[in-house]
């Protein structure tokens, strides 16, 4: 069960919010739990109680943590941090260590090790990274454990945010879980949010995707330079707005529970360069990246070799958190490789030339998309060399005038913040400080876009999301 889907549309969330409603404050969280509970269970039920016993268990641990003397704090932190990067590590990567262990000794005549495919919980990552703030914190003493284990659980399992973040680190969100506001214009201001989101998913990114995944599924050797590149700009977009999409629906959803989640994108393809790049793609991720894996490998306080070798490190490991496959190594590596450069040239941090640096960026990122969407390096070779191959425009049998306008939407919209005036309505819409006018003008329209994705969806069955394997 997707945001995007219509039984949750129409079924499971029109259900759970009454429900929730209608109940007392002092039992909101019971509500909301069990909500939760039922939402990972439609999809993952063979998982729901792996995840609901290493949740309690963690809970636990972690209250050890918070009494154990200064001497024992950091075994106690060691073992949280063993369960739960445990289960990612078994769960996410067993198939694949074992798969490249099994090469290199067929390649050297030794017998194969025999492992049963092993199923991907949905959200694990995400799951992760929220139990590895909260021991981290508690540890830190940023935070104080929570008084119960049921509130620990809607932390880590609350379903708006568990299957694809945005990462919510448990210091932004610790008050929220027993002290939280409820109000009619938050309501109206989530379901304003989570409208434009689930816009961006069905009508921009499920029309992108259609013939982003036609063009990718062609054989290399029908990859002429300009398919490749209409390709490779659909993806471009529709991975922005699938992902962005999800998030925007996640913070609407939360914010309508009374609930602030932090922001994950910020038209991340306006940026000047790689380095701002990850500042504003996948914000959550990038923030968490930095404060609990890069500065505590040093970060940038030593030396500048030691400074380019964490960044690397993260960067790999960054791609490696996206898919336990060699192609996500190799995306990782290639944004850590600009990051180095422009570090190394002075550009990470500087603002001339926007306009030519926007657009060096851009194709950048476009570029490092290929890797990302292939994963098999041979084929990412092929694309590469039809990208580059020169051969002037041939004709492209897959783009139609209904494509060819939400591409257009898309570029408007990645691109709008350039300019003053885009960056000024983008500020006054996300920063949601309306009016009773623009309240009304932007319910309206987010009543007319909640109409057209729904007749979307009612129309057509394709309806992929590229995160939920993440």
């Amino acid at each position: 069960m997707v945001f995007s889907g219509l039984t949750f549309l129409f079924y499971f969330f029109p259900l759970f919010f009454i429900i929730y409603f209608l109940l007392p404050d002092r039992f909101k969280n019971y509500g909301l739990l069990t909500g939760s509970v039922v939402f990972y269970a439609w999809g993952a039920p063979k998982f729901v109680f792996i995840l609901l016993l290493s949740t309690i268990i963690d809970y636990h641990v972690v209250n050890r943590l918070h009494r154990a003397e200064q001497r024992n704090k950091k075994k106690w932190l060691a073992t949280s941090i063993s369960l739960n990067v445990g289960l990612l590590i078994f769960f996410k990567y067993a198939n694949f260590f074992v798969d490249n262990a099994n090469v290199l000794l067929t390649s050297l005549s030794f017998g194969s090790i025999p492992l049963p495919q092993i199923l991907l919980p949905i959200g694990i990552s995400f799951y992760t990274f929220q139990t590895l703030t909260y021991s981290i914190d508690i540890y830190r003493g940023d935070n104080k454990p929570l008084k119960s284990a049921t509130d620990y659980m809607l932390y880590i399992m609350m379903f708006p945010q568990l299957i694809a973040g945005p990462i919510v680190r448990f210091g932004e969100i610790a008050s929220q879980i027993r002290n939280r506001i409820h109000s009619s214009k938050h309501i109206v201001e989530g379901f304003i949010r989570f409208c434009i989101g689930l816009s961006k998913k069905v009508l921009v990114a499920n029309t992108l995707a259609i013939t982003a995944d036609k063009i990718f599924d062609l054989p290399p050797n029908e990859w002429t330079a300009s398919i490749a590149w209409f390709g490779i700009v659909l993806y471009t977009f529709q991975i922005y707005f699938d992902f962005a999409g999800y998030s925007d629906m996640a913070i609407g959803m939360g914010k309508m529970l009374g609930f602030k989640f932090p922001e994950n994108f910020n038209s991340p393809y306006t940026s000047l360069s790689i380095t701002q790049f990850w500042r504003k793609w996948h914000i959550t991720l990038g923030r968490f990246m930095r404060d609990y894996l890069y500065k505590p490998l040093g970060g940038s306080y030593f030396d500048t070799n030691k400074t380019y070798r964490n960044l690397l490190i993260v960067f790999l490991l960054s791609g490696l958190w996206h898919g336990a496959s060699w192609n996500f190594v190799l995306w990782g590596a290639f944004h850590g490789f600009f990051l180095i450069i422009e570090r190394l040239t002075g550009l990470a941090n500087s603002y001339k030339f926007p306009l030519i640096r926007t657009g060096v960026t851009f194709l950048i990122v476009v570029l490092s998309w290929v890797v990302f969407r292939l994963e098999h390096t041979s084929e990412a070779l092929s694309f590469y060399s039809a990208l580059f191959s020169f051969d002037g425009i041939t004709p492209i049998y897959y783009y139609n005038n209904k494509l060819l306008f939400v591409l257009g939407l898309a570029v408007f919209f990645g691109f709008q913040s350039v300019t003053k005036l885009g960056k000024k309505w983008q500020d006054h819409f996300y920063n949601q400080n309306y009016s009773k006018a623009s309240l009304a003008m932007y319910f309206s329209i987010a009543l007319v876009l909640f109409t057209l994705s729904v007749a979307s969806l009612s129309t057509g069955s394709y309806n992929p999301f590229i995160y939920f394997r993440f």
